[in-house]
């Protein structure tokens, strides 16, 4: 999906010195730090997830990300995300990343989190504000 029309939450993110590498554009290990930024933006802001003293909370257990024309500083980025699946105790995002303005993707990948105990680790249902703020989000 690498059209802006099928993303449905935003956020601003404005490319740093550091993340261009030697060859002069941002490092592939940099779209992930985007896409972790932007998934848990969204929890923080629309699901109210308490990252400091949450008892529950996403851990990330998959990742990928597809290039598809390059990125460099001081580029800024508008990153979209949708929700791809949503399970019982895990959700797919898929997350895009677009220079400003731009109607076609940079890069689109997948980013999941499974919803554990913060004691435990162990895999429990997703909150339900998380879960509701989640479903805004489903893809058609």
């Amino acid at each position: 999906m690498t059209e802006r029309a099928n993303y449905s939450y935003f956020t601003d993110i404005t490319t740093r010195w550091m993340d261009n590498d030697i060859y002069g554009h941002v490092n592939n290990v940099v779209y992930y730090s985007y896409f972790d930024s932007v998934a848990n933006q969204f929890l923080i802001e629309e699901g109210g997830l308490d990252i400091h003293s949450a008892e529950i909370i996403g851990f990330v257990v998959a990742s990928n990300c597809q290039y598809k024309s390059p990125i460099a500083y001081p580029d800024k980025i508008d990153v979209g995300l949708r929700v791809n699946k949503l399970g019982n105790s895990s959700v797919e995002y898929g997350i895009a990343i677009f220079k400003k303005g731009a109607e076609t993707a940079s890069a689109v990948g997948t980013f999941t989190h499974v919803f554990v105990n913060r004691a435990t680790d162990k895999s429990v249902a997703i909150p339900a504000q998380i879960r509701a703020a989640l479903e805004k989000l489903l893809a058609d």
